[in-house]
């Protein structure tokens, strides 16, 4: 008997896919934990700034942004969080696992941070006034460090999930060259500028509700001044992140991302600049409604176009350039003992190498073909793709243009797909019955959209 793939049972959420799911979760938590540290930073610089020219004023500020943060940030983010393993687990198993195998030791440290910070956050909130100031500003900037940590070790494996950007990786299966790849630093550089321009956006937030006026302005102008000067660092960092992914990821950026997310994004980064220098100019016309229209504007409107374009420029990829995200291996990794697996799907298909295949569809006849191919359709193309007809994620059907012709999309599957002529889709070479009952259940899509 043919040995069966280490695969698991596929997640499919109807209409939005799994990525989407991800990508709502990933969105909130991004601005949660983004603000989280930024704001971190920004308690340690207005704190030294208190503590050297004895300003009490500026713990009030603090104290109001902390107890901000433990509701915004650390509840928020502490659903969130949970809430992406959870994703993540059902939607790329194999993913996540290639990433633990990775980076165990990596996640241990990020999550004593983690403690640390959380820890760090209530202690600094709770003893202002309680403790000496000299003690309580070294406890504000060990927990700036902790938080900042997190995201250091964090961005490492996001941007291992990007590429290794080597062959080294490949050979040695080491951990440093999984982390030290070549979009390290700059996908680093990128979140912790851009971590400062949000902190700063929804530091005004506060800043709105000191009663003093000679006080919020003061605040109010820090703020503006740090985060112009992370936006200002963003754009630059974001250039040299734009050099450091690989082709496809380019590709990707120039031809499939839909066209209204770059002018989108450009809009509200013009527009957090805008109001930052506002907020400079006019410290005591900022309210708490504008405040936070700006911060919703920038979660919606910047945020969720870049976190979904990252996500997007991996592809065909979910980690490290060897796991597709349908979760099947594409090349092997000497360094880990990996071994790829589009060879064998090629000769032997899902249907023989698949464990979660039922035994009554391992076989496909004219009864079950249109069900067998929505199962190898869910496989094969649901972590990217919806099935239903003007479902928008990626609508399958629609990207044949609900075509009802199974030789049409079958063309597409013989040639482009069953060769990885694709830069940004996954080799999906099966055999012949296979690829006619993906044909035959797509084209079947077709005859369902009015």
């Amino acid at each position: 008997m043919t040995e069966l793939l280490g695969m698991y049972p596929s997640w499919y959420v109807p209409l939005i896919g799994s990525a989407w799911v991800m990508g709502i979760i990933g969105t909130i938590h991004v601005l949660a934990s983004h603000t989280s540290v930024g704001a971190s930073w920004l308690f340690a610089l207005l704190e030294t700034k208190a503590y050297k020219e004895n300003k009490p004023y500026l713990m009030e500020y603090i104290k109001k942004y902390g107890m901000f943060l433990l509701v915004f940030s650390y509840i928020i983010g502490s659903i969130t969080g949970p809430g992406i393993w959870y994703a993540i687990t059902v939607a790329s198993p194999r993913g996540v696992g290639g990433l633990i195998h990775n980076f165990v030791w990596v996640w241990a440290a990020e999550w004593v941070y983690f403690t640390v910070e959380v820890i760090g956050v209530y202690a600094l909130v709770y003893t202002i006034g309680k403790v000496d100031k000299l003690t309580h500003l070294k406890l504000t900037w060990s927990f700036a460090l902790a938080s900042w940590a997190t995201m250091l070790l964090i961005v490492g494996i996001l941007s291992f999930m990007m590429w290794p950007g080597n062959d080294a990786y490949y050979e040695t299966g080491s951990t440093l060259d999984a982390f030290f790849n070549l979009n390290f630093f700059a996908h680093l550089g990128v979140r912790t500028t851009f971590m400062f321009a949000i902190a700063g956006v929804v530091g005004t937030i506060l800043a709105s509700r000191m009663e003093v006026p000679e006080q919020r302005a003061e605040i109010a102008r820090f703020l503006a001044k740090v985060g112009i000067a992370g936006a200002l660092g963003t754009l630059v960092m974001f250039m040299w992140y734009i050099e450091t992914l690989p082709e496809n990821a380019k590709i990707i950026l120039t031809t499939q991302i839909p066209s209204y997310f770059a002018p989108t994004v450009a809009g509200v980064y013009l527009a957090v600049i805008t109001w930052l220098a506002f907020v400079a100019w006019q410290p005591q016309r900022v309210t708490l409604v504008a405040a936070s229209t700006m911060t919703a504007v920038l979660a919606i409107g910047g945020l969720w176009p870049e976190e979904r374009t990252r996500e997007s420029m991996r592809k065909p990829f979910v980690a490290g350039q060897y796991i597709y995200s349908n979760q099947v291996i594409s090349r092997d990794v000497p360094g880990k003992g990996i071994h790829g697996e589009v060879d064998a799907l090629a000769e032997h298909g899902f249907l023989k190498l698949h464990p979660w295949i039922p035994d009554d569809m391992r076989t496909i006849t004219e009864a079950n073909k249109l069900q067998v191919g929505r199962m190898l359709t869910i496989i094969a193309c649901a972590n990217c793709h919806s099935v239903e007809p003007g479902a928008p994620l990626r609508s399958l059907s629609d990207k044949f243009g609900n075509t009802t012709e199974p030789a049409i999309i079958k063309g597409f599957l013989d040639g482009v797909l069953q060769n990885g002529l694709s830069p940004y889709m996954p080799k999906i070479a099966l055999p012949e019955q296979e690829r006619e009952a993906i044909a035959a259940y797509i084209a079947s899509l077709g005859k369902t959209n009015p």
